[in-house]
């Protein structure tokens, strides 16, 4: 029997949209929002004018206007069951890598699973190689690779290009960089929020780190400024959880 190749931390990411057009979606931003009012009155829109135009849509709870916006994203070395979250998205578009035209060999090391951070890792390396090793011997005896792939584990390493708008992106930030998000998907998001953060700055301001859960951090959006008491009141919350 043939061990499987079994990854541990492994998720990575990377923005394929270049810098010069990351750098030109908050200016098309405020472009689009100023249409809506004829607001511009002829003033030149800036790097500095479209950061603080966003922030005061966001602030407002205007966020269609975000969505005159891109960014493209490849993942690799997750698991199965974590590009399965990241298609629920339905206003993304997705290019998944297929499990029915790419033949997974252990000799040629493209049989690789994704190892949970705890648990029996004797029991899950197990798991994975007679997983692995039954859909070898499906195809040794003829079975094309569409039909073999039904034996093969939800942890088989998968890579995934992910488009959607700023304003989506946020939903996605939103729910899986959040204390109770799956830990995979949580690790990788987290660190392209921080990014993202960066390369877009008035737009993920509001994404605020609140702790680490599992060892791994999370964060949360907060509430526009205009409602402060509710504000308040997730922050309190926020205190209490970790208290516990």
């Amino acid at each position: 029997m043939t061990e499987v190749n079994v990854l541990h931390n492994s998720g990575t990411y990377s923005i394929l949209t270049p810098p010069e057009f990351i750098k030109m979606q908050p200016l098309i931003i405020e472009t689009a929002g100023r249409t809506c009012y004829q607001s511009d009155r002829g003033q030149p829109i800036t790097s500095k004018t479209a950061t603080k135009f966003c922030k005061m849509l966001i602030n407002r709870g205007h966020e269609a206007m975000i969505e005159h916006s891109s960014l493209s994203v490849r993942f690799d070395l997750h698991s199965r069951g974590m590009t399965h979250e990241l298609v629920r998205h339905r206003l993304a578009s997705p290019g998944q890598e297929s499990t029915r035209y790419v033949d997974y060999e252990l000799e040629r090391n493209t049989a690789r699973a994704v190892m949970p951070p705890s648990g029996k890792k004797d029991a899950y390396q197990k798991a994975f190689d007679d997983a692995f090793n039954h859909y070898a011997e499906l195809r040794a005896a003829g079975e094309p690779a569409e039909d073999a792939r039904q034996v093969l584990p939800i942890g088989i390493k998968s890579e995934i290009v992910v488009t959607c708008n700023l304003r989506e992106w946020r939903h996605v930030f939103d729910m899986r960089c959040d204390k109770f998000a799956h830990w995979e998907i949580r690790r990788t998001m987290v660190n392209l929020l921080k990014e993202c953060k960066l390369l877009l700055p008035g737009l993920f301001d509001d994404f605020v780190y609140a702790g680490d859960h599992r060892n791994i951090p999370y964060y949360v959006k907060l509430i526009p400024h205009g409602k402060l008491n509710r504000q308040i009141r997730l922050r309190k919350r926020l205190e209490e959880q970790e208290e516990k």
